[in-house]
């Protein structure tokens, strides 16, 4: 896990690599073969049900899609 800024919560967040179905959801979305460069924000937006702001970015780019890329919580 590391803190990065995210442009969503427009805050230093802590953020953590895609799970192996949320990449898998991420590759059938952006049609890639990797996506290993990306990081989830796990920020809490609401704390009574535990809802993450799951905004995505890279390591070195905080805003990398034109509109925000949130990712659903996997089933």
């Amino acid at each position: 896990m590391r803190t990065y800024y995210c442009h969503t919560c427009d805050a230093d967040q802590p953020h953590r690599k895609l799970s192996t179905a949320e990449a898998a959801v991420l590759k059938e979305r952006l049609g890639r073969n990797s996506v290993n460069e990306f990081w989830i924000c796990e920020a809490v937006l609401d704390a009574e049900t535990g809802r993450q702001c799951r905004n995505l970015r890279t390591g070195g780019n905080k805003k990398p899609f034109a509109r925000p890329i949130k990712l659903p919580v996997p089933e």
